[in-house]
């Protein structure tokens, strides 16, 4: 079966968001334009590597263009986006491969999500990131500079925002505290 392709050239929106409470909640990157929306559902480390190689790849991009890129140094604050996830929100797939480039001609970041696949091939291995017609399906959305720097600042934020980590062991406490490994046991 050919795979689908969502595709945003310059989104109204594109965000990463969650839904549940810290310890149990379920990461989305969600794009939107002219009335459609896309969810993809990820895991919170995915979220967090995407937003932190997003801003390595903005300054290399800067930096290679001597400063004459239109990308700016930090998230603009009038474009900061707090809002929640967009309602329904219906998971298109599960992420599984990311990738990441800057266009120099366009001046602008592309963003490619595919689904995770299970496809095992000969050797026994997971398939990578494969760009076929017959692929897995996949979110594919292109950015500005000061698009991208604004999706990087809400993502790190998101990521920064879950359990707070215990001071002896630095694994996330629950509300009602955890066995800490550190305490040889016992609950903090």
């Amino acid at each position: 079966m050919p795979r689908q392709v969502f595709f945003y050239d310059q989104p109204e929106r594109f965000v990463a968001g969650t839904v549940g409470q810290p310890g149990a909640r379920a990461f989305y990157l969600q794009a939107s334009a002219r009335g459609r929306v896309t969810s993809v559902l990820l895991e919170k480390n995915q979220v967090a590597a995407l937003a932190e190689r997003i801003e390595e790849v903005l300054d290399e991009a800067l930096r290679r263009s001597g400063g004459d890129a239109a990308i700016p140094a930090a998230a603009p604050k009038d474009l900061l986006d707090t809002a929640p996830l967009d309602l329904p929100l219906e998971q298109e797939f599960r992420v599984g491969t990311m990738a990441l480039a800057w266009d120099s001609v366009d001046a602008c970041l592309v963003v490619e999500a595919q689904a995770l696949v299970e496809d095992e091939e000969e050797d026994g291995e997971e398939a990578v990131f494969r760009d076929d017609e017959d692929g897995p399906d996949m979110l594919r959305v292109r950015l500005t500079g000061a698009m991208a720097r604004v999706f990087a600042k809400r993502a790190l934020d998101l990521v920064a925002a879950g359990r707070k980590p215990c001071p002896f062991c630095n694994l996330p406490l629950d509300p009602e505290g955890h066995l800490c490994p550190r305490a040889n046991g016992y609950r903090r």
